[in-house]
């Protein structure tokens, strides 16, 4: 086994284990967050149906993102749609055989990789050119988006500019989640990839992309507009009044 593989095998180890127990601990600190006031943003539903629905039209269609602007709505959907897609496509290397619905996604999430190019290429944009947007932004913003478009260039590269043994890559991964692993091939290229990914994994529970755990957990968007007809009171407070 060369060194290069151990390396990166380490790294990968790592990088998973930070990105488990730090996105853990960031759900359960934000489960355990009071939250003392009904703040629903209205129109706001009046069921627990409806705030389910209100969530996955979040998740889905990015719904106040829509309302609130629409080119940086454009530009996150057409980049959260393509990331989308290739995670489905990706998962081939980590299952044996693999599943049929990620065999037809295969040809469709080499073209979410150009969607998830351009649409973080026109988010980083907005930060350069709207001036209230350049004036909140700082360099973690900057580094992000970065870390997020050289991911994707760098896989890009390996369709459609530097082959690389897909087989030997999917056997690596396949060797680390049976603790068995096996030889990475040495193109620089993918190592290039491999490292930006595991640096993703690492800094993800640290940045502001813990926005998408995050959204189940805002009080605007989970609770019922039910002020009139319940008492609100957090776990804190309940524990108060016993």
């Amino acid at each position: 086994m060369s060194f290069l593989t151990v390396v990166y095998a380490s790294l990968f180890y790592l990088a998973a284990l930070v990105l488990l127990v730090g996105l853990g601990n960031k759900i359960a600190q934000y489960a355990r967050t009071p939250a003392p006031l009904k703040i629903p943003t209205t129109p706001a539903p009046v069921t627990k149906g409806g705030v389910v629905f209100r969530l996955v039209r979040e998740v889905v269609l990015f719904e106040s993102l829509f309302k609130g602007n629409k080119w940086t709505w454009l530009f996150g959907w057409i980049f959260h749609f393509g990331l989308f897609l290739v995670t489905l496509r990706h998962l081939r290397y980590f299952m044996d055989p693999v599943w049929l619905p990620i065999q037809l996604i295969q040809p469709f999430g080499i073209y979410g990789g150009m969607a998830m190019v351009v649409g973080l290429a026109g988010l980083w944009g907005r930060r350069f050119l709207v001036d209230r947007v350049r004036y909140i932004t700082g360099p973690s913003d900057h580094l992000i988006l970065a870390l997020l478009i050289g991911i994707g260039l760098t896989g890009l590269g390996m369709t459609f500019v530097v082959h690389v043994d897909v087989v030997s890559v999917k056997h690596f991964f396949l060797g680390l989640v049976s603790f068995h692993i096996q030889p990475l091939p040495a193109d620089p290229l993918l190592l290039l990839h491999l490292l930006l990914v595991a640096i993703l994994m690492i800094v993800f529970p640290y940045s502001k992309l813990l926005h998408a755990p995050g959204l189940f957990f805002s009080p605007t968007r989970n609770q019922v507009d039910n002020p009139r007809e319940q008492r609100h009171l957090s776990p804190w407070a309940r524990r108060l009044e016993q």
